[in-house]
């Protein structure tokens, strides 16, 4: 019997209880791997880029912004592109239908962002050919079930100049996003479509978009805007667009201190767990650990057999719950935006690692230190 046979066998020796412990790793690791791909996915701050930076109102996000401030912008001479985009949120059929749409000018947001959404030369010359043309992202079309061409209605806060709600729009192509951690759950229209169509807030937009040159700091270029139009009648803010996401989201929540109590959580009560089911196991073996040692096993082999185990069990118990962890990442939905990449595996794998070892430490010391008399007197 090999080395690896003797760890597995010992592990299942009791079946329900190897069950149960596994169970109990999995579910801390189904939480586990659901929060990180969360944190990790567009809904989360993580893959957002630290390069790229907003401008929004000083006074608040939902203000607006001249376009007019485009063209001090522009002149910054260690800005590489800016773009401008204008917010307008509605909903589709039913009021719990809410889709947002961008309305920016098609060749600016291609030069600023076009990269990272995925907006080919093809999607661009399309969105150009109609004022009603738009651009849909995938976890977008994918949740709505729309199509490129087919003909969409949206009832939206921004009022027309007729006095209507009603916006109508023809998709005519869908953004993909540079990788899975993209938002693509939004609308790309053309702005001077949507600004000749409304009723108010002409001529004005909700934030600019502006990268860098190559070489230049994010922060020193946000300062030189925000001086740009200091004392002005709208002040700006610059950011990044990590900073303006961790910033939103911290206005509902701290994410990542709630993930990190209820992940933390999960962990020590599964350590606390595993621990005193293990101990209990070499309580029951310390016979058999008596007659390993007579037979020549050393105290490094007996450490090794039993941190095999707790790492065995971890591994499965932490694969098992990891795989669920990722089919509901696609059950859930695109719009989620949860992404369980090959960062998350690694964290997992590493973090399965850590705990197996940890587990199976005072356990095996224990069984280590036995000496062979008293294992001899539980018989």
């Amino acid at each position: 019997m090999t080395f690896f046979q003797l760890m597995r066998r010992n592990a299942w020796r009791k079946r329900l209880r190897a069950v149960l412990l596994m169970l109990s790793v999995g579910i801390a690791f189904l939480i586990y791997g659901l929060t990180a791909s969360f944190v990790a996915g567009s809904q989360g701050a993580a893959g957002a880029s630290d390069n790229l930076l907003g401008v929004f109102n000083k006074s608040g996000r939902g203000l607006p912004l001249p376009l007019a401030y485009l063209s001090g912008i522009a002149a910054e001479p260690h800005v590489a592109a800016v773009a401008y985009t204008a917010h307008m949120r509605g909903f589709v059929d039913v009021e719990k239908n809410v889709v947002a749409v961008s309305a920016v000018d098609p060749q600016a947001i291609a030069a600023a962002n076009g990269k990272e959404l995925g907006l080919t030369p093809d999607l661009i010359a399309a969105l150009v050919e109609g004022d009603d043309r738009v651009l849909v992202g995938r976890a977008l079309a994918d949740a709505q079930g729309w199509s490129v061409g087919q003909r969409i209605g949206i009832t939206s806060q921004m009022i027309r100049a007729d006095g209507s709600r009603n916006w109508s729009f023809t998709i005519t192509g869908i953004f993909e996003g540079a990788d899975a951690s993209t938002d693509t759950y939004f609308i790309i229209a053309r702005y001077d479509a949507v600004n000749a169509a409304r009723a108010r807030d002409r001529d004005t937009v909700d934030a600019f978009v502006v990268r860098p040159r190559q070489g230049i700091s994010p922060a020193v270029l946000a300062t030189r805007i925000d001086a740009l139009f200091a004392n002005s009648a709208a002040e700006t803010r610059t950011q990044s667009e990590k900073q303006f996401l961790e910033a939103f989201l911290r206005q509902f929540a701290d994410i990542g201190l709630i993930v990190g109590f209820v992940v933390g959580a999960a962990f020590v009560t599964i350590l606390m767990i595993a621990v005193n089911t293990m101990f209990f196991a070499v309580r029951e073996r310390r016979f058999e650990i008596g007659v390993m040692k007579v037979l020549g096993f050393s105290g490094g082999r007996i450490v090794a057999l039993i941190l095999g185990e707790t790492l065995f069990i971890f591994a499965v118990g932490g694969a098992g719950g990891l795989i669920v962890a990722k089919l509901a990442t696609f059950l859930i939905g695109s719009e989620f935006g949860l992404v369980f990449g090959a960062a998350v595996l690694l964290k997992s794998a590493a973090i399965i690692a850590g705990l197996g070892l940890l587990t199976g430490l005072l356990p095996a010391l224990s069984a280590m230190r036995l000496p062979i008399v008293h294992a001899f007197r539980t018989r």
